[in-house]
């Protein structure tokens, strides 16, 4: 069978990309839904075991290199007193180069807990921008980046005051 539309790869080989980038997707959407199901161990298997880090926009400093290890038991430390969290992740680009992709996504992260002052919830918007690496038959996070556009809502959350 010929590929009638030079511009289209052949069939075998955009089921394979399509397959791919199904699979960077769903590495990421689990990401997102063990953080919020507080599912650590899941977190540490889509990552690396070191990952550059970046949340500078949000937390200052500079962009570092964590294991999964201390990226997860971070989380788990600040998100601790949250009650609920709840990451919306859309739009979805995947370009992949190998055995390598970049991909980014949109995001909204909602926190809430029942608080003093009646100002329950705080809502982070932006976007995240990801490097993977297939790695034993799945794909894994070897960078992280948000880039916070704007948060809304109670800055103290944490704190019972």
């Amino acid at each position: 069978m010929t590929n009638a539309n030079p511009l289209l790869p052949a069939p075998e080989a955009a089921l394979a990309a399509l397959l791919a980038r199904e699979a960077v997707v769903d590495t990421l959407t689990t990401l997102f839904v063990a953080t919020d199901e507080r599912d650590w161990q899941a977190v540490r298997e889509v990552l690396t075991p070191e990952v550059h880090f970046d949340m500078t926009s949000l937390a200052g400093g500079t962009p570092t290199t964590l294991t999964a290890e201390q990226i997860a038991g971070a989380w788990e430390k600040g998100l601790a007193p949250i009650e609920h969290v709840h990451h919306q992740v859309g739009n979805f680009h995947v370009q992949l180069d190998g055995a390598e992709a970049d991909a980014s996504c949109y995001g909204v992260a909602y926190h809430y807990r029942r608080h003093p002052s009646g100002r329950n919830t705080r809502v982070f918007v932006g976007t995240y921008a990801f490097r993977l690496r297939a790695d034993g038959g799945r794909w894994r996070v070897s960078s992280f980046r948000y880039d916070v556009k704007f948060v809304d809502g109670n800055p103290t959350l944490e704190s019972d005051a």
